[in-house]
């Protein structure tokens, strides 16, 4: 594991059950400004569901994606994930009250 994957991985274990952050707010709170690396760090995440990279989700507020794919299958399990904390989508989009806002 880098040490970049060890940031990403520590800042994503403070995403409390229940609430979701995005790539960007992640890439944020870690001073990195790009939010693929963070991205590509959780795409590799041997910790999960430990590291809880299923709660990271697009800027837009739709489900982005999971183990690094877009693939319907396996976007069902991120989905299913979200479900069972109580995450729901309307019109394909996360509420805004469920994002999770980091502070320093």
């Amino acid at each position: 594991m880098t040490e970049f994957q060890n940031i990403v991985y520590n800042a994503t274990i403070k995403i409390p059950c229940g609430q979701v952050t995005t790539y960007k707010l992640l890439a944020q709170y870690i001073n990195c400004g790009s939010c693929q690396a963070v991205g590509q760090a959780l795409k590799v995440n041997p910790f999960a569901p430990k590291v809880p990279c299923h709660r990271v989700i697009s800027s837009s507020r739709t489900i982005g994606g999971f183990a690094g794919s877009t693939d319907a299958k396996v976007l069902a399990k991120k989905y299913a994930l979200l479900a069972s904390e109580g995450i729901v989508f309307k019109d394909g989009k996360v509420p805004k009250k469920f994002i999770f806002h980091y502070t320093k």
